[in-house]
């Protein structure tokens, strides 16, 4: 029998095939069973237009957040990012800190030119994790206020062409300022993860 799983990063796979062949196993007219683990790709919507993908594939954003900096978000987006990888979904990173990315520092990219397709920049890639950041396409953080800061994210969330993912995680700057609002008004957020000290 099949089980069908949340896609496609279950991180208990394995203990609920073993579960459920235990399970099936105890019913007396039961003498064998094999069971095999499924799982659905992520409704994403529908894109008539190629040229502007954009954010529309993407089917769950993931945003990791503090309220102060030096807390270890983005370590905590980058390798929240790179164990869903691991467990096979597709995944991409969006660091909206303008006036200090940290994607660049973290993670190199395998190539680090910025190219486009189409009308659309391609993300960078590492081990098979889009990233995208205002530091990979320009050296350094920015100053810039709020309606500069929210054309750019505009800008990045619907000319990158992520194509379909099943989650990306927004490394969000720390705070609640123009980028944090921003980026709850225009995105349809599946979850968060805030990040503290004790």
């Amino acid at each position: 029998f099949n089980v069908e799983l949340p896609p496609p990063a279950c991180p208990i796979k394995e203990e609920f095939q073993t579960q459920c062949h235990d399970l099936v196993l105890e019913l007396e007219w039961v003498k064998e069973a094999e069971v095999t683990m499924t799982s659905q790709p992520l409704p994403v919507s529908d894109v008539a237009d190629e040229e502007t993908v954009g954010m529309k594939k993407v089917a769950s954003v993931i945003a990791v957040s503090s309220c102060k900096g030096g807390v270890g978000k983005s370590t905590t987006a980058v390798n929240l990012a790179f164990a869903l990888q691991s467990l096979g979904a597709r995944v991409g990173i969006f660091d909206a800190d303008v006036y200090g990315p940290s994607l660049p520092t973290m993670i190199t990219p395998q190539d680090d030119t910025v190219r486009f397709v189409g009308r659309q920049i391609a993300p960078l890639e590492r081990n098979g994790v889009k990233l995208m950041s205002f530091g990979y396409v320009n050296e350094g953080a920015a100053v810039m206020r709020g309606p500069m800061i929210t054309q750019l994210l505009d800008q990045f969330l619907s000319v990158t062409n992520w194509g379909e993912l099943d989650y990306m995680i927004l490394d969000m700057p720390p705070g609640t300022g123009d980028i944090q609002l921003t980026l709850t008004q225009r995105l349809n957020m599946t979850a968060a993860v805030i990040v503290t000290t004790p």
